[in-house]
């Protein structure tokens, strides 16, 4: 198609200047600019601290909605403070998420950068967790990492280039989502902004947690999609004691075992994965969607009638994913005596595959960090990390993910952050965005 062409050709070239500029500067060491940069960033190492604290202080769990604002105006004023112009994205009422902030410094020179982060975490307002607590070298509480850590890098990247003047006249934008570990729907209405400014960027950053693997930071060029599918099967209600007959058939409950032994056995290959998160089976069942919960009635004398599962979906490619899904079909009509099934899929975060390009940008990145003496970056197996927003704005720019705080426990009681992975993000970042924006 005329408009897939033209965009595989802009990667392409894309790719071209990233390793055109990589090996430019392959013997290079860090400009006087980029010193500068750097101790900057260094200077504002426990205001950065500070900062991180102020907003994991705040809830801000998905379905707290004043929570999310609040957080959102803390970061709104670091950004109106560095000169972005802001505002904030209101969904619909229906959606029950509070938006997103978008901030944007327009200079009218060089290559367009969109940063990504997101306010909300898995946290809610109930959550036992407690919201701070330092711990010597790492700091634990309630969305440090995943990803207030990450928003905080973002930040201190951006100031430390304008405390060096290389701020001026760049085009960044950046959008913090509010409603990232729990999408909004629809979907196409919660992620409309940013797929526009995706559009009229060349880069785009995402501030995930980075993640560290044999000793070598990582970060992300692909990632899984993330998306649903929900498996029922009907059997015929009769005695116990005529099941496997011909008349009475295997009943649902075997229907639905021998399709998801037949997933397992026939679908596994690199970076799929199919988790049947929920299962009830019986003469009658429920499920509420608000609550995540489900309920079965049955008696063991009596074959089962209903059978229901509830999964995931992830895959590398969309290509992967159609391919799949049609085997998962075929599996799903080939059903045992006196039984039918059908399965149905909701699609959520798309695949983002790997690309030159984003081999380019990431080895942009490392070569950004060994500079800096941080070491190199690795490039992250994508079945080792879950779905995120920057596979939104894949097919529209190139990307890269993990460029945030380092830490431990994500999403659960124990997450944590390693507090010298602030510093570390920080330079990493303000390199990259300044060798983007002058290329």
């Amino acid at each position: 198609m005329p408009g897939q062409a033209r965009h595989d050709k802009r990667w392409g070239l894309a790719s071209a200047l990233l390793l055109c500029f990589a090996a430019t500067a392959a013997h290079a060491q860090l400009t006087d600019t980029e010193q500068r940069i750097v101790a900057a960033v260094k200077q504002r190492t426990p205001q950065a601290l500070e900062l991180l604290e102020r907003s994991v202080r705040i809830n801000s769990g998905t379905l707290n909605p004043e929570g999310v604002r609040s957080v959102g105006a803390v970061f709104r004023a670091e950004f109106e403070a560095l000169g972005f112009s802001t505002r904030w994205a209101e969904m619909p009422p229906e959606m029950k998420r509070a938006g997103h902030l978008i901030a944007a410094r327009d200079g009218g020179q060089g290559k367009r950068v969109l940063l990504l982060g997101h306010l909300d975490t898995v946290f809610e307002k109930d959550s036992a967790v407690v919201p701070w607590e330092r711990r010597g070298d790492r700091v634990r509480g309630q969305g440090v990492g995943d990803m207030k850590g990450g928003n905080v890098i973002m930040l201190e990247a951006l100031r430390a280039l304008a405390a060096a003047g290389a701020l001026d006249k760049t085009r960044i934008e950046a959008i913090l989502t509010g409603d990232e570990e729990r999408t909004g729907a629809p979907l196409e209405r919660a992620r409309s902004e940013m797929v526009e400014m995706a559009k009229r960027s060349d880069y785009a950053l995402s501030f995930e947690g980075s993640a560290k693997v044999g000793g070598t930071d990582m970060a992300s060029i692909a990632r899984r999609s993330s998306g649903g599918w929900v498996l029922t099967a009907r059997g015929r209600p009769g005695h116990s004691a005529g099941v496997f007959s011909p008349n009475a058939g295997y009943g649902a409950v075997y229907e639905g075992a021998r399709i998801l032994n037949a997933f397992r056995e026939q679908l596994m290959e690199p970076s799929l994965t199919f988790n049947p998160g929920l299962a009830t089976g019986g003469t009658s069942i429920t499920y509420a969607d608000d609550t995540a919960t489900g309920t079965a009635f049955g008696k063991t004398n009596v074959i089962a009638r209903d059978f229901q599962v509830r999964g995931d979906l992830r895959f590398l490619t969309p290509e992967q994913g159609e391919r799949v899904k049609a085997r998962m079909r075929d599996i799903v009509a080939a059903n045992l005596p006196g039984t039918t099934a059908t399965i149905t899929f909701r699609d959520g975060y798309p695949p983002m595959p790997p690309t030159d390009a984003g081999r380019g940008l990431i080895a942009l990145y490392s070569k950004a960090s060994e500079d800096a003496g941080l070491g190199p970056i690795g490039t992250l197996d994508p079945s080792m990390r879950g779905a995120g927003d920057v596979q939104f704005v894949a097919p529209y720019t190139t990307g890269i993910d993990g460029l945030g705080a380092a830490g431990s426990g994500a999403h659960t009681d124990d997450e944590d952050l390693e507090i010298a992975s602030i510093e570390r993000g920080a330079i990493r970042a303000a390199l990259l965005i300044y060798r983007l924006t002058r290329l």
